[in-house]
């Protein structure tokens, strides 16, 4: 299948100067940052698809049990403020803080109702090109329309669009428990009693009460999942909990506490601290996982010089990495340290920048080599823990200016967050 050549005429690229029958815009990903670029691209009246893999927000469904950090203020995008307020739509308090479910049942699920007819779900992108041309050919590169190979099962799908935004996040691509960053067999042999999410261990209990849990990494979600386990040993006290991070001090990880601008970020540290002291879990620290060993007692976890363990179950929560598998047609670049699109890689550096001081940047920064192709929101920042979603809503704001000609609204660009001296990995670190 072939998405049908729209009838208006504008040019296929906007730097070319070519006119050509238009393509759509491609957003891919139904989340909340390409949903928002939809609405920024229906406000310029610039036509769109939605290619998304699953349903529309389907991985924020998979942690609708997590609270976020920052209030609704934070995570609502204007334009589609403006889209939704047409309809008998109500903006919730701004000050309260949402679930997960919230976030996705209250405003991104009314969202994506807008764009029905321009909303293509169970499409799964696997290859991205250009027209008659692979990544070695130059020639007339620029004034050709990208090419998108989709599946949905069996059947495949081929698209053509003018320009692509890749809004495909990171999440459902987790970094491994090993410390080296590799997925080794050994760890790809315990997974059925690993879990990289953040699970609801409400919903779990089977699962976890009374066995011998390990959750590894040393961000808020791992926090979270830490929180809820303690609330499952109150039930089921014969649980054991233990905490593994690479940090030097457990206090690292713990976050700014009061002086932290998001307080539900910093209340998590607190309510850890208060754990912590009380002995309701064990803490592993420093120690870096090489490798795990499938026993018949149980999960070992193999140091440098030591073993711990056995374990029953390993909660990992050691943050994500992009997929680029499918660009591999494309010219585009990544930063080779944070995998981050090179322009912001320094503006992003967790070891420079918190969630809160990391500079507004938009279209220009976000440039690829290949013209109208950009990486945005949590892809963009690569490894990365740094990003929230009001940053995803200003880059796909200023993408949407710079494809509707509107230049100088592409350069300006501007973004109000709520500052803080800490930052960590996961989907809550940085991400709401």
């Amino acid at each position: 299948m072939e998405l049908p050549i729209l009838t208006n005429t504008t040019c296929c690229a906007p730097s070319t100067g070519c006119c050509e029958p238009s393509y759509p815009v491609a957003i891919l990903g139904a989340g909340p940052i390409g949903l928002a670029a939809a609405a920024h691209l229906k406000a310029y009246n610039i036509p769109f698809i939605i290619l998304e893999k699953g349903e529309a927000a389907a991985n924020v469904a998979t942690w609708g049990h997590v609270q976020l950090f920052s209030p609704w203020e934070y995570n609502v995008d204007s334009a589609a403020q403006k889209l939704l307020e047409n309809t008998d739509w109500q903006m919730p308090n701004k000050d309260d803080i949402p679930t997960g479910q919230a976030l996705r049942e209250q405003y991104l699920l009314p969202l994506s109702k807008l764009f029905q007819e321009q909303l293509r779900t169970g499409e799964e992108v696997i290859a991205i090109t250009k027209l008659n041309t692979d990544k070695m050919k130059s020639t007339n590169r620029a004034s050709q329309p990208f090419l998108i190979f989709t599946k949905n099962g069996q059947s495949a799908k081929t698209y053509k669009a003018r320009a692509i935004i890749d809004a495909t996040g990171t999440w459902g691509h987790p970094n491994p428990a090993a410390s080296h960053g590799v997925l080794l067999p050994g760890e790809q042999a315990a997974h059925a009693n690993i879990d990289y999410m953040i699970p609801n261990i409400a919903a779990s209990k089977e699962r976890y009460a009374n066995k011998r849990v390990a959750v590894v990494g040393g961000g808020h979600s791992a926090i979270n999942s830490l929180l809820q386990l303690v609330s499952l040993k109150e039930a089921y006290p014969q649980t054991e909990i233990t905490w593994i991070l690479r940090k030097n001090r457990v206090e690292d990880a713990l976050g700014g506490g009061t002086s932290d601008e998001l307080a539900a970020r910093g209340e998590l540290g607190l309510k850890m601290k208060t754990i912590i002291s009380e002995n309701m879990i064990h803490v592993e620290t420093p120690f870096s996982i090489q490798s795990i060993l499938v026993k018949e007692h149980g999960l070992i976890l193999k140091g440098a010089d030591k073993k711990i363990g056995p374990f029953d179950e390993l909660i990992v929560n050691t943050g994500s990495r992009p997929d680029f598998s499918f660009h591999q047609e494309l010219r585009y670049e990544i930063d080779p340290l944070t995998e981050a699109v090179p322009a912001i890689a320094s503006l992003i550096d967790p070891n420079l920048h918190s969630c809160g001081t990391v500079p507004a940047h938009g279209e220009k920064e976000l440039r690829q080599r290949e013209q109208d192709f950009y990486i945005v929101g949590a892809k963009s920042y690569g490894r990365a823990p740094t990003f929230l979603m009001a940053t995803g809503y200003e880059q796909v704001r200023s993408i949407a200016a710079y494809l509707a000609g509107d230049k100088e609204a592409a350069l300006d660009v501007k973004l109000a967050l709520p500052e803080t001296g800490v930052c960590h990995t996961g989907i809550d670190g940085c991400f709401q």
